[in-house]
């Protein structure tokens, strides 16, 4: 069986267990990370030499990376109806998964270390607005896409880009700070709503 490390509460993990509720694939789960298993113990960093979570097995194959884990769980389980074989379509799902990881993540770090984490690193005034108004702006990019698209992120059904995009929307949605009004992006979070792995996963356990 499916085995994937690291705790719920990750946002990274979450997207690999949503994945999973998508594709109806049975896994067991170990806790680790902050405040379970340490990760940076010789038997972890052996799996994921930069010692963070998640890491999956399955069998033999072992794999890090939360975005290439949902990507190889898509390919390897039938998952073509989330993860497109065609190339345009696949690419224009690839596209938003990795700006998720990359633009998008940029964007919040320090908002979220500030607000969140409560970081005694990142509580300089100037630097938590600068990143909640550039955190802001790329949840606006989502917005205008999702009118485009009226209905999902890479197109008019539901694929893996969504998975990484609802988790980082809700994790700005939870965040405390000012919130400005997207209606299409408020739209989108609704109709995932109908998804049981979007409520255990994304919203852990909310409707």
């Amino acid at each position: 069986m499916l085995q994937i490390l690291g705790k719920a509460s990750s946002i990274n993990v979450r997207k690999v267990l949503w994945a999973c509720a998508e594709l109806g694939l049975p896994f067991e789960r170990e806790d680790w990370g902050s405040g379970f298993k340490a990760t940076d113990v010789p038997e972890f960093v052996a799996l994921n030499p930069n010692a963070m979570v998640p890491v999956i097995r399955d069998g033999e194959f072992v794999l890090w990376e939360s975005n290439s884990i949902i990507r190889y769980l898509a390919g390897r389980y039938a998952g073509e109806f989330l993860y497109p074989g065609d190339p345009c379509e696949r690419a224009r799902c690839d596209q938003w998964i990795d700006w998720q990881a990359s633009e998008l993540n940029r964007a919040w770090s320090y908002a979220f270390l500030a607000l969140v984490r409560r970081s005694p690193a990142h509580q300089d005034r100037q630097q938590i607005e600068l990143s909640c108004a550039n955190w802001e702006r790329h949840i606006a990019i989502l917005d205008r896409q999702l009118e485009t698209t009226g209905a999902f992120i890479a197109g008019a059904s539901f694929s893996l880009a969504d998975i990484p995009i609802a988790l980082s929307i809700n994790r700005w949605l939870e965040t405390p700070l000012q919130h400005a009004a997207f209606p299409a992006l408020t739209a989108y979070m609704e109709r995932l709503a109908t998804r049981p792995g979007y409520v255990a996963y994304c919203r852990n356990g909310t409707p």
